[in-house]
């Protein structure tokens, strides 16, 4: 068996795995959040591994097994169950090894934690809103999809309809992981409800997906925050313009300032805005390991490059493209209406693909 060389990690992979359970049921362990936390996560990981180098095994087992029985059987009837047993062995074999090698690959350990969805109008005026109301109802059909929970924080509405802005928090398992592929500009290419001539207009759109910080991942003195109130503006409710519910919090430190207007509580915002200022203050640091990685793959836009264009959606040809991996889809209203799972399964296969190059597996 030396040749399956995957095997030579299995043992290593055991000890830690067995090594990891014993430390989350540590009392001492459990005692520190932050570490605990981190190690739940990666006996997570560290049981899929473990799972699926056991699934390589039986089929590298299988292989043998059968191969000695050719060897040794004289009867016609065992000889072709070995054979048999060893040809549907040797077909898994390849897709259960690449599987194997993937789950190798470190995970960035932001992938499992939720998000913090921005979505801003750019250039095109009038038609950049609407079309950032168009991607906001995207992602909230795509996140309903998935089971995932979305809570609008703060909302600036467009004066023909859509969003200036907007940000929302997205709670669900491993949200970062798989929404971290749609930040960079999105174009739309299409007659404008504004446009009377017919035209076809090119507008756009910056979207960035942050990870959530968790309490313990940043540390807020409060007399390091500027806590303002003010009333609410928006459509409708009689709390809007009457109640000062809305909170701004600024950071003396950073200068970061968020607003949180969503809630007619001023504590259920205020405890939003905590939230979203924890969290740009962790992608302060955050977005130096985003940055590197985005030199080297071409699936991951730095939150710093506002300019990068990573998909256009062409409304006339129906057609949707993403420039990162070339891809092409003519199902442009199926993807508006929330239908995005093949175009990030196919930036995760290429991220992979580069992963393993990097790790050299």
């Amino acid at each position: 068996m030396a040749q399956y060389e995957l095997l030579e990690k299995f043992e290593s992979i055991k000890h830690r795995y067995a090594e990891v359970e014993q430390q989350i049921t540590d009392p001492a362990v459990m005692a520190d959040m932050k570490r605990y936390v981190k190690l739940n996560q990666e006996y997570k990981n560290l049981q899929k591994l473990v799972g699926k180098f056991q699934e390589y095994k039986n089929l590298v087992d299988n292989i043998e097994t059968g191969k000695e029985m050719l060897a040794e059987e004289t009867d016609e009837e065992m000889r072709a169950m070995a054979r048999e047993e060893i040809e549907a062995s040797e077909d898994l074999l390849p897709k259960v090894e690449r599987e194997v090698k993937f789950l190798l690959v470190p995970a960035d350990p932001e992938d499992g934690k939720n998000a913090i969805l921005e979505i801003r109008a750019g250039t095109g005026g009038d038609e950049a809103s609407i079309f950032a109301g168009d991607l906001f109802r995207m992602y909230s059909k795509y996140c309903e999809k998935k089971g995932w929970r979305l809570e609008v924080t703060n909302a600036n509405e467009g004066t023909a309809g859509g969003y200036k802005e907007i940000v929302a928090k997205v709670t669900g398992e491993g949200v970062y992981g798989i929404l971290k592929y749609e930040s960079g500009v999105h174009r739309v290419q299409r007659v404008p409800q504004t446009e009377t001539q017919g035209r076809v207009h090119t507008s756009a759109a910056t979207v960035a997906v942050l990870p959530e910080a968790e309490e313990f991942d940043v540390e807020l003195k409060e007399s390091d925050i500027r806590k303002d109130t003010y009333c609410s503006s928006g459509p409708g409710g009689q709390s809007v313009n009457t109640t000062y519910s809305a909170i701004r919090l600024t950071h003396m430190p950073t200068g970061i300032v968020v607003t949180c207007q969503d809630e007619k509580s001023q504590l259920k915002n205020l405890a939003k805005a905590m939230t979203e200022l924890r969290t740009r203050i962790y992608n302060m640091e955050y977005q130096k390991y985003i940055d590197e990685i985005s030199s080297k793959r071409k699936t991951m836009v730095s939150t710093g490059d506002r300019s990068a264009k990573i998909r256009t959606y062409n409304w006339p040809q129906g057609r949707v493209t993403d420039h990162r991996i070339n891809l092409t889809l003519y199902n442009l209203q199926a993807i508006i209406g929330g239908e995005i799972d093949e175009i990030i399964e196919k930036l995760m296969i290429e991220e992979n693909a580069e992963k393993l190059k990097e790790a050299a597996i």
